[in-house]
């Protein structure tokens, strides 16, 4: 028996700048969370849809792809589409009032002692390790390095016309000590670029520019942390900014990730009132998993009980090569508790230095308080000639010919790689991003030790890092072994082929 499909509307707006497939998107959600739509409620087909709404089929069919991608809805061939019979209960049940909170923006907690740090034996043995892991990554661009945009295709020459261009210019602006904030045109561009394309909505000055994810962590931390706080940190995690948040003095909770992304459950019994979680829910680094949508909910359930702060660190989001890039998780956030992240280092250039913070609302004074005391304006030349960029076209084109650039050449190296070590390397495609992490299958001799494989291939000119060191405890039998790359600077096969052989040869020794 056919199951005829529930009675739902949809309605869109022409005049809107968003996207339809977005505006498709947000209505399913709103009516999911309102209980319009329930699990396992059969949703219109997509031809049927795309007649109601007077748009092409493949719009509907892009924005269904999206919701199944999140864990909306499910498609079930003939059957038809449905609403995923296992969303979490937070998805579906009304919004409720947003708790009360003190004047610092976070609920008391009476009788609750300073949690002591876990999974790091000491914040100098911590933080030794990504500082010298960072001093590896400085200096002259290597193969295979992780988070290294491709150089050799960006437009050098566009870039190098809009700099001279404003250089020339001679504007007061230019040579006048730069907005702590951010550079006004810029704000606003980046404003609607995180609107349009990662579902974030939120006004100019809410966002802050700073000069590198690291900066973006200071600023946060100085303005909103207090003494001892403790910080949930996804293990394994970003190496660098580890090292960072132990030379803060904060107290670091190591909280597993496995193929849904941070485990939530795990967090919240290592230490339920921490004050901040540290996540990278579009694309894990270094493991590259999505977070789930049920764990995205936990997360933000949580921050919302505990009056905590999530920071999410959305750093090379726009390379999905597996349908459209997901929406951010601040698109979910409903109780401004996310801190949202990100970088042009990815997508431009790492030399750039440039980055920026969305802050909610209601920290937006605190936050320019302290980046004004920090006085940690960028350089206005560079901010407004990125602003220029944007607005002339150029970043959503070089964005388009990065995603399909990318896309070829992550082939390239998996399939070199896959020929080069056989069983001895477990590749996997990642579904995003920029790098990906390899491991190793035991050898004749057990575990292989991944760091000195690392060492060997520094000595042979190769930028790979050890898997193993992103774990709080790396050097652990249970710690997984293997390598972290990148790939977007392969020009060729046989480029990708030559690298993978330099690489098995270091496994052997």
């Amino acid at each position: 028996m056919t199951v005829p499909p529930t009675e739902f509307s949809v309605s869109i707006d022409r005049q809107l700048q968003l996207p339809i497939y977005m505006q498709i998107c947000a209505r399913f959600r709103t009516a999911i969370a309102a209980g319009h739509l329930r699990p396992g409620d059969r949703v219109p087909a997509l031809r049927s849809l795309a007649t109601q709404l007077n748009t092409a089929r493949g719009t509907v069919e892009l924005a269904y792809t999206i919701l199944v991608d999140e864990g909306y809805l499910q498609m079930r061939g003939a059957a038809g589409t449905f609403v995923s019979p296992s969303l979490p209960a937070s998805v579906t049940r009304s919004s409720r009032t947003q708790s009360a909170r003190d004047s610092n923006g976070r609920q008391s907690t009476k009788g609750s002692a300073a949690p002591q740090a876990r999974g790091e034996s000491s914040g100098v043995q911590a933080a030794a390790r990504p500082l010298a892991i960072a001093a590896a990554m400085s200096g002259e661009p290597r193969p295979l390095q992780p988070g290294l945009p491709a150089l050799d295709a960006f437009p050098v020459k566009v870039w190098n016309r809009l700099v001279s261009h404003r250089a020339r210019g001679g504007e007061r602006e230019m040579l006048a000590y730069p907005d702590p904030a951010g550079y006004r045109p810029l704000r606003e561009h980046i404003a609607t670029y995180l609107g349009l394309s990662r579902g974030v909505t939120c006004l100019p000055e809410q966002v802050f520019v700073t000069g590198g994810y690291r900066a973006t962590l200071e600023l946060v931390l100085r303005s909103l942390a207090r003494p001892n706080d403790s910080v949930w940190y996804e293990d394994p995690g970003y190496l660098l900014a580890r090292g960072f948040l132990a030379e803060t003095g904060v107290q670091l909770i190591a909280v597993p990730v496995d193929n849904e992304g941070i485990d939530v459950e795990r967090g919240t019994q290592l230490d339920a009132q921490a004050r901040f979680a540290l996540v990278t829910p579009s694309h894990q680094s270094p493991l590259g998993h999505t977070l789930s949508l049920a764990r995205r909910m936990a997360l933000l359930d949580w921050a919302r009980q505990a009056s905590s702060w999530i920071v999410e660190d959305d750093y090379d989001s726009e390379f999905r090569y597996l349908g459209r890039p997901l929406p951010a998780l601040k698109s979910l956030d409903r109780h401004d508790h996310v801190i949202y992240c990100g970088t042009f280092s990815k997508v431009m250039f790492p030399g750039l230095r440039l980055a920026y913070t969305v802050v909610p609302e209601r920290a937006v004074e605190r936050v320019g308080r302290v980046a004004r005391s920090m006085n940690a304006g960028s350089p206005t030349l560079l901010q407004a000639a990125l602003a220029d960029f944007i607005e002339r076209g150029h970043f959503a084109r070089h964005l388009k010919r990065m995603r399909a650039l990318y896309a070829e050449r992550r082939v390239l190296i998996v399939r070199a790689l896959e020929q080069a070590f056989g069983e001895r390397l477990i590749v996997e495609l990642p579904p995003g991003g920029i790098q990906f992490a390899a491991r190793f299958t035991e050898g004749p001799s057990g575990a292989v030790d991944d760091v000195a494989v690392a060492a060997r291939a520094r000595e042979a000119g190769l930028a790979v890092l050890p898997l193993s060191i992103w774990y709080a405890n790396g050097r652990t039998r249970r710690t997984p072994r293997g390598l972290v790359m990148g790939f977007a600077n392969i020009a060729n096969a046989s480029e990708a082929s030559r690298l993978a052989r330099t690489l098995r040869a270091c496994l052997d020794g």
